[in-house]
């Protein structure tokens, strides 16, 4: 097969990830994933990111037609993580602005986990990345306004660091893409693999 033909199926309707993937000037196509999402409570964040970013590409991979196995299915998941307990999407305004108050004037930790299933082969890589990220210290003013925007109602963490929500972010340690969902660099060597060369 031609490897220079072959393209990305992105098993996630994140409007992020498609951004990110779109940037790689790689052809692509989305394919919801419909995975189930629940995990063991025991489980370490690693783990999480690792078994949904795989659960999602092979639900794509599975439900795929013979003559529309051409493809790399990449699926990905990305977790907060503070003091070991991982913060999920807000339910409401409120709770963003409580989870944003427990993350200011510290750092945490971001993980994302990326699956990807040649959809000829059947074969598989999965990989993840960490990312640490420290919050500045926000007035209880600052705290109320970033949450009433909605922009991280969304969000796991309640921020977007591609967006306002970079206001709020000191820095950080390692990869910038991980922590808006889908860590660049991984990918592009994963690809690779396969195949499919990004430069």
């Amino acid at each position: 097969m031609n490897t220079a033909a072959r393209h990305i199926i992105l098993a996630s309707t994140s409007p992020r990830r498609r951004e990110l993937v779109a940037s790689l000037n790689i052809p692509f196509e989305v394919i919801p994933s419909l995975a189930d999402e629940h995990y063991e409570a025991a489980w370490k964040p690693e783990e999480i990111v690792i078994e949904l970013a795989k659960r999602k590409a092979e639900a794509v991979y599975h439900t795929l037609e013979k003559e529309q196995r051409t493809g790399v299915i990449v699926g990905s998941d990305t977790i907060v993580v503070r003091d070991g307990y991982i913060l999920g999407k807000p339910a409401n305004q409120q709770e963003a602005a409580d989870m944003l108050r427990s993350l200011q004037g510290r750092s945490h930790e971001v993980y994302s986990g990326v699956a990807c299933v040649d959809s000829v082969t059947g074969k598989s890589l999965v990989d993840y990345r960490k990312t640490i990220v420290w919050m500045r210290e926000c007035s209880e003013m600052e705290v109320l306004a970033y949450a009433a925007t909605g922009e991280g109602l969304d969000k796991a963490g309640a921020y977007a660091i591609q967006g306002l929500g970079a206001t709020l972010v000191a820095s950080i340690e390692g990869c910038y893409f991980n922590v808006v969902g889908l860590p660049l660099s991984l990918l592009g060597e994963m690809l690779g693999a396969f195949g499919i060369t990004v430069l």
